[in-house]
């Protein structure tokens, strides 16, 4: 599940947790990185923009890469997505797409149930021990799998084609440090709605953990 810019973000994201990289200081150069981290300047900047949507680090352009002060994402400093979206167009698609999907994986009874858990477990385990950069994986792999149990390919097709977007909005929430296990709380919510086959619950629940998402980093998107 992994790739070069996340195993790379993760390297950067121990380093900063450790304080190698201390609060406030400038990262090395990219050419540096790249080089230490042995990967290409294009899977490094992959990876700065995942550590900057979890509010680890900030970019200034024309003066380099800073380690954050770990403060929250506020809804005017959230830093724009994949080829200039914001966050909030992309929570308005995920609103109409994925409590349908949901819904539709609650109808086709439990066979989800199982990944699901799985995908719960993992991500708690990343939240455990502060691996954001993991905890943000395996939440867009309980939504890909959401969407693939919904019976629909054409909806699943949606979601795969959006994930490098969808990927980033997931992550800016657990810029958050005091509300990310509200996210495994929300899952909960969800998962037992698809296992008892409410359908409606499912969409429902499905809803409130996207509007509770957006509101972690201070945004609140006109509904659908």
């Amino acid at each position: 599940m992994s790739t070069l810019s996340s195993v790379a973000a993760q390297a950067l994201q121990r380093k900063i947790t450790s304080a190698d990289y201390a609060p406030g200081s400038r990262l090395p150069s990219q050419r540096a990185l790249a080089e230490s981290l042995g990967i290409s300047r294009t899977s490094l900047r992959e990876a700065i923009s995942m550590l900057e949507a979890l509010g680890l680090v900030r970019s200034h352009p024309g003066k380099g890469v800073y380690v954050s002060e770990r403060t929250p994402h506020s809804s005017d400093d959230v830093p724009r997505g994949p080829a200039g979206v914001t966050a909030e167009s992309i929570f308005q698609l995920r609103y109409i797409v994925e409590p349908a999907a949901a819904a539709l994986a609650a109808r086709h009874g439990n066979t989800a149930v199982d990944e699901l858990q799985e995908t719960q477990g993992q991500l708690e385990r990343a939240l455990t021990r502060l691996d954001l950069v993991a905890a943000a994986e395996w939440d867009l792999e309980f939504h890909k799998r959401i969407a693939r149990h919904s019976g629909n390919p054409s909806l699943a097709e949606v979601m795969q084609e959006s994930r490098i977007k969808i990927g980033y909005s997931l992550r800016l929430p657990f810029a958050n440090t005091q509300r990310v296990w509200e996210t495994v709380d929300e899952h909960r919510a969800v998962i037992q709605a698809v296992a008892t086959g409410d359908a409606e619950q499912a969409r429902r629940a499905m809803q409130r953990h996207l509007l509770a998402a957006a509101d972690r980093i201070g945004i609140r998107f006109e509904q659908p």
